[in-house]
């Protein structure tokens, strides 16, 4: 681990499996990704086979539905196990002291790129209103962190799903780094039809490593904020916490850069045209139209209701016309922040769904569909520079087969 000229950001130790690893089968898909779907797990089991992968040493959340705790408790254990014996075996190469550069392809999009590198958990908040270098975007549910911090404290290696977003409207960071012509050091296929992946080394000594710096440093905006997180806020609040926890077991001379202190992640220039926003609409449950707009009226004020106004939103379903609702002054900066406070004041019956085919399929005469606009790229950071977070359920990036894949790996104990 080398720390840098910026607190957020380390030049991780990064591990890789050695040459001649199957890289389509070591490389896995997000544990929190196909959690209703048992079934795709089940065929990521039966194509990895007895190699080695990154699925005996994660644990897909699938399982936390269908499996008792004795279960789980003997998944864990299993992984503890898996993890020794890949080191043992020497499955990891040597560790790799640098960058690395990502570039995903898929179905949809010839390319998102990436960075890997190690953040400093002492620079991440998640409690609303901070002004930490690293920033959660959407509420943290607390209860969702003790069980994977128990996963963490029992992994010597963290294989990270987490994606941060950085604003870099120019995209300096990474057009930068590739004048460098870096190292192809991977480059591979991804099972379940999810594309593919590349990834390029750049080593903590070269100026390429520097230039990546010395660039994120001027995307340091003036409210102090760098890093957003896109993908994986629980993952990194488990990892803070476990560190928490870790901080206390140790000497005060480790404490500056114990590994446990970091957490390895992928920065995304939310300008990449490979990253895709999609909002995330509401179905409201057990209620009907009418209903629903006494309450609108209530909540918001009937003289707040313009037929144009600064925000709006459409109401849908019970076999009645779309109705567009706009505010003149909004409580919120997004449309779906002013609809998630209506909700949470009234607690209201809501399922958060992808796309408007759903929405409408679900609305009936005793349930509201809510359409929402996607958030703007535009004005993703000015937002959380002001209201703190974003309201649950605000954003989704991508379709479920475009998240991140397991495959670098960095240890986490001395």
């Amino acid at each position: 681990m080398r720390l840098t000229d910026i607190p957020a950001v380390a030049i991780p130790d990064i591990l890789l499996p050695v040459k001649g690893t199957d890289l389509s089968k070591w490389a896995v898909i997000a544990c929190d990704q196909y959690t209703s779907e048992p079934e795709y797990w089940e065929a990521c089991d039966k194509y990895v086979g007895d190699a080695p992968s990154a699925l005996r040493v994660v644990l897909p959340e699938v399982k936390l539905g269908i499996e008792t705790e004795e279960q789980i408790e003997n998944d864990l254990k299993d992984i503890a196990s898996n993890i020794d014996n890949y080191m043992n075996s020497n499955v990891w190469d040597k560790p790799l002291q640098g960058f690395i550069l990502t570039d995903r392809a898929t179905s949809l999009h010839p390319s998102r790129r990436g960075i890997m590198l190690a953040v400093d958990l002492e620079q991440y908040e998640f409690t609303p209103g901070n002004k930490a270098l690293i920033r959660a975007t959407e509420g943290t549910v607390l209860s969702r962190i003790p069980p994977r911090v128990k996963i963490r404290a029992n992994a010597k290696v963290e294989l990270p799903h987490i994606m941060l977003l950085y604003d870099d409207p120019g995209d300096k960071v990474i057009s930068n780094a590739l004048k460098h012509n870096p190292e192809v050091i991977y480059d591979t296929d991804l099972m379940q039809n999810s594309g593919h992946i590349t990834g390029r080394f750049i080593p903590a000594d070269s100026d390429a490593a520097t230039g990546i710096v010395n660039d994120f440093k001027s995307l340091i905006s003036a409210d102090g904020l760098l890093f957003a997180v896109g993908d994986g806020n629980h993952s990194l609040a488990s990892a803070k916490a476990h560190w928490e926890n870790v901080k206390k077991t140790i000497p005060e001379e480790q404490k500056g850069t114990h590994p446990a202190r970091f957490a390895l992640a992928e920065a995304v220039n939310i300008h990449d045209k490979g990253l895709d926003f999609e909002p995330i609409h509401r179905v409201i449950f057990g209620i009907s139209r009418d209903e629903f707009m006494k309450k609108a009226e209530e909540f918001f004020g009937k003289d707040n209701m313009a037929d144009e106004g600064t925000q709006s939103f459409i109401a849908v379903g019970g076999g009645m016309d779309d109705q567009k609702i706009s505010l003149k002054n909004p409580p919120h900066m997004l449309p779906v922040g002013s609809v998630q406070m209506l909700i949470d004041k009234y607690e209201l019956n809501c399922d958060y769904i992808h796309g408007e085919d759903s929405v409408r399929k679900l609305s009936a005469s005793d349930a509201v569909g809510i359409l929402v606009e996607g958030i703007s790229k535009d004005t993703f950071f000015k937002t959380i520079e002001k209201e703190g977070v974003f309201p649950r359920k605000t954003f989704s990036m991508g379709e479920a087969f475009e998240k991140r894949f397991y495959l670098e790996a960095r240890k986490i104990t001395l």
